[in-house]
């Protein structure tokens, strides 16, 4: 599943993560990116990016995966990332029920700022921290379902479900475009057939990285 070409890539997909702080996104980020955890990890300050390429039905394909601070002083700053996202983890933390109540305005502010055919999975993060449980999986389970989105729980920590979580995001936006792509052809230019192997680049001028904001790292 993981690695694949650097000299081709089929797509690009911009995924974001938001949440309220210290809910664990870094360490999800770090999990998938790199498969690291730190224990003494800092809050992000304003974005954190990074990529990784997968193989997804025979095709490389590079996410791109923003880490927007939670931190209330930053929403200003980064609601201009969610810009071109096709894809988002919205993430709580099981152990803090405020987190977890805070969600219904993360998703409203994501809606507000995004694609509406946006890929959005509700992550209930620190599984591994079981016995302090706040929200059940259940009332996360139905809230997903209310608002369709895509569930997990996982644990950055433990490394449980984290990779499932951005391959059924990812796969899922691979889909959305590839029927687009299919349903859109016929009419697009008189019936004539498209380039194979064109480089499908989402979400296109959005993803510019500005140099002084692309990783803002404390060591």
């Amino acid at each position: 599943m993981a690695g694949g070409g650097s000299d081709k890539i089929d797509y690009v997909f911009k995924v974001v993560l938001i949440g309220d702080s210290a809910v664990g996104k870094s360490q999800i980020l770090a999990r998938f990116a790199r498969d690291e955890f730190s224990l003494d990890s800092k809050a992000t300050i304003g974005v954190e990016f990074q990529t990784r390429t997968l193989v997804i039905q025979h095709k490389s394909v590079k996410a791109q995966i923003w880490d927007t601070a939670g931190q209330e002083r930053y929403r200003a700053v980064t609601s201009a990332y969610y810009r071109g996202a096709v894809g988002a983890l919205l993430v709580y933390d099981i152990t803090k029920r405020q987190s977890f109540d805070h969600i219904p305005r993360w998703l409203e502010e994501l809606r507000s700022h995004a694609d509406r055919n946006i890929v959005i999975m509700l992550v209930g993060n620190k599984t591994d921290l079981e016995d302090q449980r706040a929200v059940t999986t259940e009332d996360a389970r139905e809230f997903a379902e209310k608002e369709n989105l895509f569930f997990l729980e996982t644990s950055a920590l433990e490394a449980t479900n984290v990779e499932n979580a951005f391959q059924t995001v990812l796969t899922e936006i691979f889909n959305i475009v590839n029927k687009k792509n299919l349903t859109s052809d016929p009419q697009s230019t008189n019936g004539a057939p498209t380039q194979p192997g064109k480089k499908i680049i989402v979400p296109g001028p959005a993803q510019e990285i500005p140099k002084n904001k692309a990783c803002c790292n404390t060591s």
